[in-house]
């Protein structure tokens, strides 16, 4: 470097050489008389024959040309050198931005350092752009600056139309260690940065495309040619993306595990079907969302899906009853564990049970907005699915009481969870249970939202199911004490979770039978929205709870008289507290919540009016080991 510039500022200033790094650096007529010096001594020169002595000798390693920069840049002694160096100006930055990892000279003249070369491999660090915070410029700073640092091995860019391909090239060319790359709501980005992405990126194993509307067939197909490694896909909203990518991928990504694609005008039967039918698939997750599909599709999917254990159908307008029956009776999914149906009206009762035959090994399902399917299909379901763990049901409103007693009863006792949002068709009658068979397996219980769902229903579901653990009856307002009693009363094993949020009409008495009956097993109690629940829950959970971690008791009728004494409880491990909207909490329970603070590590004060901004200082100051919401 002194070489080049080939000037010594010695003679005429003692504080080292006056030659600056770019031309803005130049010291004006009026700030020479400010350059360090001794005070003893003065100035042999004035300050404008100093200016004119700078400009005539002033040679600078800027007057080279970007081809010489490029040979000095990729000699330098290291990683952090190079990162020194991208930041003097656009210039430097832009040229060390073009230098390959593979173009790098090391101390022994070779290229390739050896070190760096493992070190990038590794590709651990991340790296997310947001909104105007994306641009080109940055783009090229990660790509020098993460260079020597482990290599970058994740890039997210979301909500930017400033980058374009030369940040990506930029990118390519300085993080071949690069794995994975999620672009969401980037309308600048098309085809070209893909493209610069599949030329140096070999490594790339998961690509997520979101509102990328410039993207085409074209870039897919370079990442699906040059990236073998790929193994995960997803692409949604991109209305220029159609069936040869999916073509592309299946032809060229021999390791591709995942796919998930939605709303994709262009995709149809034929690229779903040359996908799947790939005699080297091994895929494993498929998620097809609001696609121009037929039943068509979901025969192959039948056929072929022979690998993939998650299936995801969603909003499949196209598909009807016929390739729903004909997925399940085609008898492929013979690894599927998990599947999701949502807004799909060809899910029917005979589909739903083709399904339960078909797939041997199914574990999870979930069927949401499936207005066709009713109690008779639920229950030859539950029949057929031999292997079915958990089921959940989200706003299938022609499920009754009656299908979901008949699936307790009829699960081949393997059932562990079962959870019921929003079905709008289940109303409290009575029924006989004396044909009716426990199920014994069943842990854990979710009913939520279901405004039908009151006292008798609970009574009956309590009696199947002896054996809960964790029990979330939540936005109830149909069932009252005596109802959730039986329920307790029922439960052999000890509950351990227990939600009775925004269940209006539960009082203190189930409170205090709960912390009696299961006190010594219970670990989370969520009692939050439950106005009628006072300072005799707490005195209760205070005595018997000992193995109680987390306690919600928002918006409930709770005083600093309950808080004292749950302070004084039996508790030894309470990590989490959260009483947001407790107007009658006050600044006298601060000695009763730095006691608790002792054990606490979540403490939520929010809305609680009568605590001071003082107040919460003080616990913020004594309370350092716990996190506080106020």
């Amino acid at each position: 470097m002194p070489a080049l510039v080939n000037y010594r500022g010695d003679d005429y200033h003692t504080g080292g050489t006056l030659c600056s790094k770019d031309s803005s650096r130049l010291l004006s007529v009026a700030s020479h008389q400010d350059v360090y010096s001794p005070p003893c001594k003065r100035l042999r020169i004035s300050g404008s024959y100093f200016l004119f002595f700078e400009e005539e000798n002033k040679q600078s390693i800027d007057l080279l040309p970007d081809e010489c920069l490029y040979e000095i840049f990729r000699r330098l002694p290291g990683g952090q050198a190079r990162s020194a160096s991208a930041c003097v100006s656009k210039r430097w930055l832009t040229v060390l931005s073009t230098i390959r990892k593979s173009e790098i000279v090391s101390d022994n003249g070779s290229s390739n350092d050896v070190e760096m070369i493992s070190q990038e491999n590794d590709g651990f660090l991340t790296r997310c752009l947001e909104g105007k915070k994306a641009t080109d410029g940055r783009l090229a700073a990660i790509a020098v600056g993460t260079s020597a640092r482990g290599g970058l091995g994740k890039l997210s860019i979301r909500g930017s139309n400033k980058v374009t391909k030369l940040g990506f090239a930029a990118i390519a060319r300085g993080c071949p260690s690069l794995k994975v790359l999620s672009l969401w709501n980037v309308p600048s980005i098309g085809d070209e940065a893909l493209i610069e992405i599949s030329k140096e990126c070999h490594s790339l194993e998961k690509l997520d495309l979101c509102h990328c509307p410039s993207i085409s067939n074209k870039g897919i197909a370079a990442i699906a040619e040059n990236c073998p490694n790929l193994s995960s896909l997803t692409i949604e909203f991109c209305k220029n993306i159609g069936n040869e990518s999916l073509q592309s991928v299946a032809r060229f990504c021999p390791n591709l595990q995942s796919i998930s694609i939605k709303d994709c005008p262009l995709v149809g039967d034929q690229g779903v079907a040359t996908l799947l039918s790939s005699p080297s698939s091994v895929l494993k997750k498929l998620k097809l969302q609001s696609l121009n599909i037929t039943d068509f599709s979901l025969a192959v999917v039948g056929h072929y899906g022979k690998s993939i254990s998650n299936l995801a159908l969603i909003s499949l307008q196209n598909a009807s009853q016929k390739g729903f029956w004909a997925m399940g009776n085609a008898k492929g999914l013979q690894s599927l564990t998990s599947l999701i149906v949502t807004s799909c009206y060809g899910m029917t009762d005979l589909s739903l049970e083709a399904i339960g035959t078909g797939c041997c090994l199914l574990k999870q399902m979930l069927l949401k907005k499936c207005c066709f399917v009713s109690d008779k299909g639920l229950v030859a379901f539950a029949k057929s699915a031999k292997s079915l763990e958990c089921l959940q049901l989200e706003e299938c409103n022609r499920i009754s009481q009656q299908g979901i007693l008949g699936a307790l009863s009829n699960c081949e006792s393997k059932l562990k969870s079962l959870t019921i949002v929003k079905c709008m068709g289940i109303k409290d009658l009575d029924q006989e249970t004396a044909d009716l068979t426990q199920c014994g397996s069943l842990r854990s219980l979710t009913i939520k939202d279901c405004i039908g769902f009151g006292n008798t229903s609970l009574e009956i579901v309590g009696t199947l199911c002896p054996q809960l653990q964790n029990l979330e009856l939540s936005g109830l307002c149909g069932i009252t004490d005596s109802g959730v009693f039986l329920v307790l009363e029922n439960c052999k094993s000890g509950l351990v979770k227990v939600n009775l949020s925004n269940c209006i009409n539960l009082t203190d008495k189930i409170v205090v039978d709960l912390a009696k009956i299961h006190g010594e097993t219970l670990k989370v109690l969520n009692l939050e929205g439950g106005r009628k629940i006072t300072d005799e829950s707490l005195m209760a959970i205070a005595e018997n709870c000992s193995l109680l971690n987390d306690l919600d008791v928002s918006k409930c009728s709770i005083t600093d008289s309950g808080l004292s004494c749950l302070s004084e409880g039996v508790q030894i491990d309470l990590q989490i507290l959260s009483l947001s909207g407790c107007s009658k909490i006050s600044n006298k329970s601060l000695p009763s919540l730095k006691k608790l603070g002792q054990t606490l590590v979540g403490l939520n004060i929010q809305q609680c009016n009568s605590v001071t901004s003082s107040a919460v200082d003080s616990l913020v100051e004594n309370l350092w080991r716990c996190d506080i919401l106020s």
